[in-house]
């Protein structure tokens, strides 16, 4: 409750407001902190990430894989690629169509990094539509 001094009367009339300056100023500090403070409760975990039991999805007429050997070297189709050339094979295999699915298989002994620089490749020539293949296990109990 406030009042207001008035110092032409003897009497204190009450005045009926309230003032949200200092409520506003609270909000916004709070929403600063909570700001700074989200970003830092992500943590990152060591995580064993398990094996899909999704419905297998249809394939293709003809599909397009990519795929990283264990030696990391490419080959698309059944024909090896190098990494320089990777842009331009594409092109000819997807006849230009830069929304092609690009099927990205890669060896279970290959970093993830490495699948990661692929992807980039992909990325970079223009395929932004890329699917990772992996087996599918049984979904029994």
């Amino acid at each position: 409750m406030s009042i207001r001094l008035d110092h032409g009367e003897d009497a204190l009339d009450e005045v009926h407001e309230i003032n949200v300056t200092p409520f506003i100023d609270v909000m916004l500090v709070l929403l600063i902190i909570f700001m700074v403070a989200a970003p830092l409760a992500t943590v990152d975990i060591l995580v064993n990430l398990p094996a899909s039991t999704a419905e297998p999805q249809p394939r293709p007429e003809r599909p397009l894989y990519l795929t990283v050997k264990s030696d990391l070297t490419l080959t698309l189709g059944e024909d090896p690629v190098s990494r320089d050339l990777l842009p331009s094979t594409l092109d000819a295999a997807a006849k230009g169509d830069k929304d092609t699915r690009i099927f990205l298989r890669a060896d279970k002994t290959v970093a993830y990094g490495e699948v990661m620089e692929v992807m980039n490749l992909l990325r970079a020539a223009g395929y932004l539509k890329a699917a990772l293949v992996g087996l599918e296990k049984p979904s029994g109990p």
